[in-house]
């Protein structure tokens, strides 16, 4: 192995760590900001913010932008479903649901994917394996809400937006897959950003949500944390090991999160921390990484008659 080859995979793990840590740590950070600002227009901000950075980066590099309007739109309807859709449902429940808890729901994500990937035209289907972590997945979720349902960690609105928020997240992802535009893809980042930022803060002045604005030091600190290691850091990072390594091994991120995110709100806010919630916890993980690792593993491609 070359010396480049070794500083390029001490970059890779460097950039993972700082996914796990940095997208573990913003749903304490959301949690903190929704007390401090309106949910809509804190998510919107935010957006908007990194957006406009890295829009204004690519600008000054010269990268390319995308060069039909049909592409743009295709960007920033990803960008409607991924972050004004999932992450705006997740921003608008933790008013109300604790972090760590909402981030196993997210966890569930992938497993979402799968099922709505079966459902595509000429789509590999899920092996017995797969089907497995599945309904382990989702028992685990089940233990999650009943272990809850006694306390403030969560309700049957927070269930059920949790709930959909993943499954938007999910349908973006696919979507984002069925298309290949035009522009470099920190631009086409922007642009999403961009989309999905505007149509928070849209439905945040709607709402009413500019009278209740103030501006206080934790407020504006979460937020500034949130743009530049949440969405800028987390997102560049992502990118970056997703050019290194499968992306099955990339995306192993999302077992991690969650454990950081129960762990900060526990040390931070309080939150509960059960033996309930650990158990359902390792429950969901469980579900997803079998579900994840039969796509890859053991899906046997489809043979013609």
């Amino acid at each position: 192995m070359s010396l480049f080859e070794k500083n390029d995979d001490r970059k890779a793990i460097l950039a993972y760590l700082c996914v796990c840590i940095f997208w573990g740590s913003t749903y304490l950070a959301i949690r903190i900001g929704v007390s401090e600002f309106p949910p809509a227009l804190f998510a919107g901000i935010r957006f908007l913010l990194a957006g406009s950075l890295i829009i204004g980066y690519a600008k000054l590099k010269g990268l390319e932008f995308p060069r039909s309007v049909v592409d743009l739109k295709k960007i920033s309807f990803v960008g409607l479903l991924l972050l004004a859709g999932g992450n705006g449902l997740l921003v608008w429940v933790s008013q109300w649901v604790h972090s760590g808890t909402a981030s196993l729901f997210v966890a569930t994500m992938p497993l979402y994917m799968a099922i709505l990937e079966m459902l595509l035209p000429n789509s590999k289907r899920l092996s017995l394996k797969g089907w497995t972590g599945l309904l382990i997945g989702f028992s685990g979720v089940i233990l999650l809400v009943f272990a809850n349902s006694g306390t403030e960690a969560i309700n049957l609105k927070g269930i059920i937006l949790l709930l959909c928020g993943p499954l938007l997240w999910a349908v973006g992802s696919i979507y984002s897959k069925s298309f290949k535009a035009s522009g470099s893809l920190l631009a086409n980042i922007g642009i999403q950003m961009l989309a999905g930022g505007l149509l928070l803060t849209l439905i945040g002045l709607s709402l009413g949500e500019a009278q209740g604005l103030s501006l206080t030091i934790k407020g504006i600190g979460t937020l500034i944390y949130l743009t530049l290691f949440g969405s800028i850091v987390g997102y560049s990072c992502y990118i970056y090991i997703l050019q290194k390594w499968p992306a099955a091994k990339a995306g192993t991120y999302a077992y991690i999160n969650p454990p950081v995110a129960v762990l900060l709100g526990t040390l931070v806010l309080n939150e509960p921390f059960t033996i309930q919630i650990i158990l359902s916890s390792f429950i969901i993980l469980t579900g997803v990484f079998l579900v994840q690792t039969s796509k890859f593993i053991e899906q046997s491609p489809s043979k013609e008659s």
